[in-house]
């Protein structure tokens, strides 16, 4: 499993660094070129988000001791996404100087109060993305700890069972044990009795033949 993790890791590495040499670009690019550009980001955005799909559900398969390292890792997989998705939404809205000084000339003053508006916009979905984010990665983290406590009570369960038949085969000797004391006590009983009539017939003997002799 982590072969694979770890294969996921270093196409996830080379992915997000074109990813960020094509935003730094966008700003730079005007009309069709800018629309290919921005477009050929956002197939290797859904590329990334693919890869940490693929990502967390190996890191699910991985034993709960050893998921810890693994897990953290995916968090900063995951922050290094986010970044990269706010970066290229303001790309999309940003113009080098150059550009912006082509594009709008001497009505680039009066345009600034637009590109401030866009960009405090930008700003709010951006905290948005990274509530939303927050609260993924707690369902996420959330859904672990429950799948945890179902393994440790399906040992608990197994040791459970393991006692109970321990108590039966326990219970088992000792009526096994009960029964041969009872018989043993029998036993014992009726030697005894047979002992004491024994010992009562030879007593009769001996007073009858002292009551011979004195005759």
């Amino acid at each position: 499993m982590s072969s694979d993790f770890e294969s996921y890791e270093q196409d996830f590495a080379v992915l997000t660094a074109e990813i960020t040499g094509k935003i730094g670009k966008v700003p730079k690019l005007v009309g069709d070129d800018k629309k290919q550009m921005v477009a050929n980001v956002e197939k290797q955005l859904e590329e990334a988000r693919e890869l940490l799909e693929q990502m967390e559900l190996e890191v699910r398969e991985i034993p709960p001791q050893s998921r810890g390292m693994y897990s953290s890792r995916m968090r900063s997989y995951k922050q290094e996404m986010g970044k990269l998705e706010a970066d290229f939404k303001r790309s999309r809205i940003a113009y080098s100087d150059e550009v912006r000084n082509e594009l709008l000339g001497d009505d680039g003053n009066s345009s600034e109060n637009q590109r401030a508006h866009l960009l405090d916009n930008t700003e709010r979905l951006e905290r948005s993305s990274r509530r939303l984010e927050a609260g993924y990665q707690i369902a996420v983290e959330t859904e672990q700890i429950g799948q945890e406590m179902l393994e440790n009570l399906s040992h608990d369960r197994e040791k459970i069972q393991r006692a109970r038949e321990r108590l039966r085969e326990t219970d088992a000797n000792l009526g096994k044990s009960s029964r041969i004391l009872t018989g043993m006590l029998r036993s014992i009983h009726g030697l005894c009795f047979q002992s004491l009539g024994a010992l009562g017939c030879q007593s009769q003997t001996r007073r009858s033949y002292n009551v011979g002799i004195c005759v």
